[in-house]
């Protein structure tokens, strides 16, 4: 099964979501293609400080930068997009915000929803949780590889597999159709993110190629 096709190339297919300096710089020094900027903590002035920062790197190692769920921080630090959640600003508002050649991904975990974010101008969708995972709390129930398989047979744009994924399971994740897949713990929580996104990167890699599609 190929993935959808990619209208925007900025659109790696591993997203490694990353909330300090030295995991980004040691995911993007390992090839990360994509980077999504995800800051729970601090005040506004020490997280624009922090993004701005990690947009810097981002910038220099030619990889996308995407900010979660905060519109404006994209804006201020020339981020390349935005993903936002379900209880985030609706994708039609940050288009608003952002303008029509920034990136904006949006989540879904069935065809319903995924359908209607399409339909609300999602370039991309986030889809999960995967497996189950510890990176975040109060997520509903996996919905396993063919919970995937169904948003990605419901829509047209690229699919990226979210929660719980690591370098063993991108095989079967990709098999689905998915895209690429965006990951937290198994490089934030690893002792070597660089040698942890490098694995993931070699996975992605030989994942797509078994399935004969383009990087």
């Amino acid at each position: 099964m190929n993935a959808a096709p990619v209208s925007d190339a900025r659109l790696g297919r591993l997203h490694v979501l990353v909330d300090s300096l030295i995991v980004a710089e040691a995911a993007l020094e390992a090839g990360a293609p994509t980077l999504q900027i995800r800051l729970k903590a601090g005040t506004d002035g020490d997280r624009y400080r922090l993004a701005h920062a990690i947009a810097e790197r981002c910038q220099a190692a030619g990889a996308t930068c995407l900010v979660n769920d905060r519109a404006d921080l994209a804006v201020a630090i020339d981020a390349d997009g935005v993903h936002v959640g379900a209880d985030d600003l609706p994708i039609a508002a940050v288009r608003k915000v952002l303008g029509p050649r920034a990136l904006v991904g949006g989540t879904a975990r069935d065809p319903e929803v995924a359908a209607r974010l399409v339909a609300e101008g999602a370039d991309y969708l986030g889809v999960g949780p995967t497996f189950a995972t510890t990176s975040k709390t109060g997520l509903p129930d996996p919905i396993g590889v063919e919970g995937v398989r169904r948003v990605v047979e419901a829509v047209d744009v690229p699919v990226l597999a979210i929660a719980g994924i690591t370098a063993a399971t991108v095989e079967e994740v990709i098999a689905t159709g998915a895209y690429g897949v965006a990951v937290i713990g198994a490089v934030v929580d690893s002792p070597d993110p660089h040698t942890a996104t490098h694995d993931l990167m070699l996975a992605v890699t030989k994942a797509v190629d078994a399935l004969g599609r383009e990087l």
